[in-house]
Order: C-alpha cells, then structure tokens, then sequence
C-alpha cells in the first residue's frame, strides 16, 4: 500500500453526528493498563472511550463488502445481527452478522486488550452465495477524537513497514491495523470522499485520498482476505501520539485474540465471584439479567479515577446529535453515582460504593453542593444545583456506616463532606432549583423525601462523631419540614380527584412559594420540553411516580391513605400497558422522547414510559407487603431489555415504526444502557431476596411511622416565608447572616428584639414565642442588619391558627 500525502477533496466534510444510543453491548478489560471502554451497536462497534470513561473517540467502526455487478453491502444496515457475551457477567461478546440478502455471513469476537489501550476484533467472513473470492472486505472507522468529530485529521501511513490507517485530534492519536494487511487504504471527508462514498458510487477505493485534515473524516482499508484465508484479526489503539497508538495496536496483534481474552475473562470472573449469587435468567431470552446489572455497572467505572461513574457509554438520540453535545450521558450524574453504589452495595460489593463516596467526597465544591453533572475531574458540565444530588453523598454515607463498612476511624475522614452536605441542604432546602428530572423548581416530593431522609441520616452521622448539637438541630429541620410535605405537595378536591374518586393526591412539583399563590400548589409549573405556548400547567394537574420516594426513603406508611390515593391516580394516568407488563411515564405532559412520529427528540417531543419506574413501583409493592406484585413487575422491567440483556432509559410506546427502529415496547432511541436502571434491577433482586427494601433509611420509619415524630417549630426563611402556622408552633426564623429580629404581636402597639444565634452550618436563629398566641393571631416582624446598619424596610407576618398540613 503506497504512503503519499494526497489530500481528499470535500473538506471538512458534513457535520458530524454521533451513532445510535440503543446500544446491544459494552465492556471494559476492568485493567489499569487498557484504558478502553467499547460499546456495540447494529452488529459493529460503536463508541470507543480512551483514555477516560468520559472521552469517546469514535463513532463506529464497521464492514462493508463489495462483490460483482456493483454489488455494496453494509453490515450495519443491510444484515440480521445477534448478540452474546462469552459467557455470563463477562461483557466480551459474539457478533454474527448474517446479510439480509443472504449473501455472507460475518463472525465477530470483541474485547479490549487488559495489556494495553487496544480493542480487538476477531472477524471471520463465510461467503453463502459463490465463493469468498467473490467479495471484498473493506474496515470503515470515523474517528471522533475526543468527544467531537470535527477537527480529526486521518490518514494512511505505515509503522515500521506495515500498512496503518491513523488519526488524530485533541492530542489523542488512534491506529487501525489488520493481521491480513490492508490492501488497500483512503481517507476522506465523511459525506464527500470518504471509503463509503468511493465504495458506493465506484465499487473501489481511491488510492489518492490518502489524507484528510481538520474535519469530520473517516478511515477505509480492505482486508486482505483471500479465497483460503477468510480470518483476520483488527487491532485499534490507542495512544498519545500516532507511533504510541501503532506500538499497541501491533503488540495486540503480535500477542493475538486468545492470550488477551484468557486474560480478560480472568478479571471479569474474579470480580463477578466476589458478588453475592442473586442470579437470575429471564425466560425468553434466558440472559442472566442480574449479571448482566452487574457487568454493565462495572464497565461504566473510571479506572484513573477510583468512585467516578459515568450514567452511560451513550448519547440519546446520537445519530440526531452533533459536536455541540460533547457529553452526552458519557457523564458522572451525582444522584445516578450514589445509585450506582446502591447497586454495588445491594450485590455485596461494598469496595466499590466505598470508592464512589470517597470520589463524591474529593469533587464536592466548597459550599458543600455537588455539580448537576460533571466530568470526571469534578468540573461542572451542566450549571444546575438539584438538592436531591446535595443529599444523596449523605444516605450513602449513612448505608455503608450501617452496613458496618464505615467504623469510627473511616467515618472521620467523611466528617468535613458530611458537614458541608448538611450544611448546604439545611441553608438552601427545602426548595430545589431543579427536580431529578433536571427541569423544574419547587417542592419536589421525591427531593423533600431525600433531603429528610438525608439530613436524618447525617443526624446519625454526626452523633457518632460526637457533633450532638448540630445533629440535633437536623433532626428539628427535618421534623419541620416533613410536617409540611403535604402543605406543599398534597391536593384535595380538583377535578382528578373526581375523576378518579379519591380525595387527594400528592403532586409531581410544586412552585416555590409567591406573594401571588395562596400556597405552593396554587402555582404554575413549566413543562420542559414542550412546544411554546404549551409550557405552562397549574401544579395541581401534574402527576409523577416521584411521590413513591416518600415509602421508599422511609416518611410515609406505603398503606397510608394518602399514598394509596396518589398510586390510584398515578395508575390512572400514567400507566402504560405493554407486552412485557406495565410501566409508567415520568409525569403528564412530558415532552423527553421521540415525537409522535417517531422523529428524534430535537428539544421537544413526547415522553415515553422508563423501566426503571417499574422497579420503583415494585419496591413500593414490596413495602406493602405484595411480594407477587413486585416480582412481577421485576419481569416487566428485565422483559424492557434490549437483544443483549441492557435496559433502555425508555421504551417506545406507539405503534411499530419498523423504518425508525422502533418498535412496540421496546427500547427506544433514548440512552441504552443506563446505568441507574441497571442498579434499580439489582437492589430489587437484593430487596426481594431479603424480603425486604434494601435502600430504605431506618430513620424516617422510626421517627415518623412508628414514633408519629411532629415538630413544635416552624421555620421561616427567605425561600421558604410561611404566611400561616398551626397554633401552638413556635416561629424559628432562619437568616444568613446575623440580625436583630424586630417583632410584635399587636400591629406595632409594643415591640421586641431578638437576636439571631449561629449554629454550626452558619445559620442564624431567633425561636419567637408565637406558641402562645390565640387563633387568628398575627406575628409581624422585620430585620435589622447589623453587618451593614440596614433596616430591611419590609414587614413580614405570619398568622397563628390555620393548619398547614393535610
């Protein structure tokens, strides 16, 4: 294969696009050295990751065979694939791929290289019409260093003699190289020059496209396959410069296919021994579904990075998305982390929950909030603060200290994170800036559930390292907000109530609290993802599963009436009904999923049901007490999976639209797998193993359910300024910084001073004696701010007697 430097022509190509998100398999070599992360797509490889879980390099690397009269063919698009792994919970896989026309069959094997950044793919090509001297094989790889397919330069070059296809870009370097050497070799810009176009429109390559630069470039080199060798074996590494990439890639060779997958099949085998034997194989596909959890767990850990991540080696709607959508999910989510733990801890791995709460410990910021998202650095992707993500560290704190894997001397080394935790969810909560569906503000019941249950836990934290006052003031926050979880989120007596005939539900989210609104449920909630003008809806309207986070982190009995009310309308209006069983949509109105037609979610769209809600659903079946129930929406989650055993983030709930890969319940363009549904489907095999929820905090159970724990407080604070209290209640007003609280009982007609008093989470606190006051009394007051000699200049008041609760 001649080495010139002739430039393609078609720069710098059309814009780039990522590759499907349904993927059918991923895997890592679970090796410091390899440093690679695959993932599998329609029969070929998709995204590789290096040297970090958060990098993607390539968009895909396929075959495409070429045969008489012009004949083209595509692996990707124009076969039948299936998928398997080596063997349970070992994510090395079988690829056959048969062409729909009958013509060939192509036989693959995939894993990383655990020596060294390299991926190997055994291919194997059986001609079923003529002869294997009929056709010709050609690789074709688009490089998308890193995390963008614009500004890659490809070429062909050589390395000590042999024949290499390259590229480079954002100082990582790949190199393609085949144990039959290419025969032929070309670079283009992808949609111009590129092998695809030559091999289309020519049926040949053309050998004077042998460089692309600074564009959206592909690779193409044709195997040298002959009438008796039809086996050859690819190698694509990786390096810091094009000579590192080539040395493992021709060491991968060197080394060959079985001395590497012995090695991988090692690493995998002994992590999986470690794990406790929930294993499960479902019916029609027989794939072990809880190794397979557990495999895809561990494929999206950090190797550099012990603890972090990321949510999934995928990007929703990929082939839909361009350079602008570095991301993806290829990202560490703190909520999705500390489930992941959850899943790690439910299979009995509690080294790896601890690694993840030592690196949610070293990327918390200094206020003591965590990142909407991140990279694996801890730097912010996204510029959202969600207070569930602020309180989630602190229940995983707390599993690990109770499963005994936090002795004293450990749980010290937590205890500044823990500070800083508690401190940021007690100055800025109860409201959340976004609910875990990262779109809207308010009072959330699944946030208020976590942020309870969390500041109860870090109680227990705190009391065990001998903090006992600011444990005791968590607990009075958490009993005053938890007496007033229905005031913000439970309704009574509007129209779904009549429709469904219950008295009341609890809402998906309630707006923060307004001057205008006579309470948060009076408010407006904006609907993301909508159309404009088709945003906004009253909050009373809107439901969501979200409400079952108050069984599930222990606040409310799952037969209490209220709970049973809201399951009621939950099911009346979210329920989907499909093949594998029942699932749910996240809440009415949703607009994240494909459009009606099944086009890709662009920033608008129509939501679509999420197995993991019905695993969700099953633990709360489980809490009360139906067994049966809950398995058999364990059946309806794992029956959610795609070919290869992963979980999507959502299935497709209309009619089969064959031409969109879309069809009836089953996994839809959204990310695939994802990790949070791969940790749900584990805690609830542990959780039905055991009998019992596996995730729920003791606390809030003791303290609410069997205690019936009630506050004498209630608090006012600039995000959350109550207008009414029940009688009885002493006010406890809750500043930032110090003041003298100037109030009075009888409009003014006589006044007093208190002084605020700091506690340990620098909050300012000033107990009013409102508990002797008659019904229908007022409390006015004010501020002076002593810090800059200012009077706030507005009165405040609050009315004794009216009860905020249902």
């Amino acid at each position: 294969m001649p080495v010139t430097q002739n430039v393609a022509p078609g720069a710098p190509g059309i814009p780039a696009r990522w590759t499907s998100s349904a993927k059918s398999g991923v895997g890592t070599s679970l090796s410091p050295a390899g440093r690679i992360w695959f993932t599998i797509s329609h029969g070929i490889l998709n995204e590789v990751y290096y040297p970090r879980v958060d990098s993607a390099c390539t968009r895909d690397l396929g075959l495409i065979v070429t045969g008489p009269g012009g004949y083209f063919s595509e692996e990707k698009r124009d076969a039948v694939h299936t998928i398997e792994p080596f063997e349970d919970g070992v994510p090395a896989y079988r690829l056959v791929n048969t062409a729909s026309d009958g013509a060939w069959r192509i036989e693959k094997r995939i894993l990383a290289d655990p020596a060294r950044p390299a991926l190997l793919q055994e291919i194997t090509f059986t001609a079923l019409k003529g002869v294997p001297g009929d056709y010709r094989v050609y690789a074709l790889l688009a490089p998308h260093l890193v995390n963008a397919g614009m500004g890659n330069t490809a070429w062909v070059g050589e390395h000590e003699g042999k024949p290499v296809l390259f590229a480079s870009g954002r100082g990582s370097c790949l190199a393609l190289a085949s144990s039959q050497p290419w025969r032929t070799g070309s670079a283009g810009y992808v949609g111009f020059s590129d092998g695809w176009q030559q091999l289309h429109n020519t049926g040949e390559l053309d050998a004077a496209y042998q460089r692309a630069e600074d564009g959206n470039v592909a690779l193409t080199g044709e195997i040298g396959f002959s009438a008796t060798e039809t086996k050859a074996l690819l190698a694509l590494g990786f390096g810091a410069t094009s000579d590192e990439a080539a040395e493992h890639a021709f060491a991968s060779l060197k080394q060959g296919f079985e001395p590497a997958a012995k090695s991988y099949l090692q690493n995998w085998r002994q992590w999986q021994t470690g794990l406790l034997p929930l294993d499960r194989h479902t019916a029609s596909s027989g794939i072990n579904s809880y190794r397979t959890s557990t495999a895809v767990l561990a494929t999206h850990r950090s190797i550099a990075t012990p603890g972090a991540a990321v949510a999934s080696l995928s990007i929703p709607w990929g082939f839909n998305k361009g350079d602008d959508d570095l991301g993806g999910y290829h990202l560490v989510w703190p909520r999705d982390l500390v489930e992941t733990a959850g899943g790690f801890l439910a299979a009995g791995d509690a080294a790896s929950a601890l690694q993840i709460l030592d690196y949610l410990s070293s990327i918390q910021q200094p206020d003591g909030h965590w990142p909407q998202n991140a990279w694996l650095d801890g730097s912010a992707y996204w510029p959202g603060i969600q207070m569930d993500e602020c309180a989630f560290p602190l229940l995983l704190a707390d599993a690990l200290r109770r499963a005994g894997h936090l002795p004293r001397a450990r749980l010290m080394t937590f205890l500044p994170m823990i500070e800083r935790a508690a401190g940021y969810v007690v100055r800025n909560g109860p409201v959340t800036g976004e609910d875990r569906w990262e779109e809207d503000a308010g009072y959330s019941p699944f946030t208020l559930a976590v942020e309870i249950a969390a500041l109860l836990a870090a109680a227990d934290l705190l009391d065990a390292c001998g903090k006992t006052d600011a444990a005791t003031y968590l607990r009075e926050t958490s009993d005053v907000w938890n007496d007033q979880v229905e005031r913000w989120t439970y309704v009574t007596g509007t129209a779904t109530c009549s429709q469904v005939g219950v008295d009341g539900y609890y809402v998906r989210i309630a707006s923060p609290d307004s001057a205008e609104a006579g309470s948060p449920k009076d408010g407006y909630v904006p609907i993301k993802n909508r159309p404009p003008g088709d945003t906004d809806r009253p909050a009373k309207e809107i439901v969501s599963p979200d409400a079952l986070a108050l069984v599930r982190f222990g606040l409310r009995a799952a037969g209490d009436p209220r709970m049973t009310d809201t399951v009621k309308v939950i099911d009346a209006q979210l329920r989907c009904d499909l093949p594998q069983g029942p699932l749910w949509y996240r809440y009415n109105g949703d607009g994240y999923g494909e459009h009606e037609d099944g086009a890709a979610f662009d920033g608008t769209g129509q939501g679509r049901p999420w197995p993991l809600l019905a695993g969700e659903r099953a633990h709360y079946e489980l809490a009360a007490g139906r067994r049966e129930k809950a398995a058999s929406l364990l059946a309806a989650l794992e029956g959610s999976a795609g070919s290869g055993g992963l979980l999507p983030e959502q299935v497709w709930d209309g009619a089969d639209l064959p031409e969109r890969e879309l069809l009836h319940g089953r996994p839809s363009g959204s990310a695939m797998p994802l990790v949070w549904a791969h940790s749900e489907h584990i805690k609830l095999l542990r959780s039905l193993r055991d009998g019992a929820v596996f995730d729920m905090p003791s606390q809030g159970v003791q303290r609410y359910i069997e205690d019936k724990t009630v506050s004498p407080f209630r608090t006012w604070r600039f995000n959350n300024k109550i207008r009414t209290m029940p009688e009885g209640k002493t006010l406890r007003v809750e500043l930032l910084d110090p003041a003298t609280v100037h109030w009075s009982t009888d409009n003014w007609a006589t006044a007093h001073d208190s002084q605020t008093v700091e506690n340990a989470f620098g909050i300012h606190l000033a107990d009013l004696p409102a508990a002797s006051l008659s019904e229908g009394s007022t409390l006015i007051f004010t501020f002076f701010w002593p810090g800059t000699g200012d009077w706030e200049n507005v009165d405040f008041s609050v009315i004794s007697g009216d009860q905020d609760s249902q």
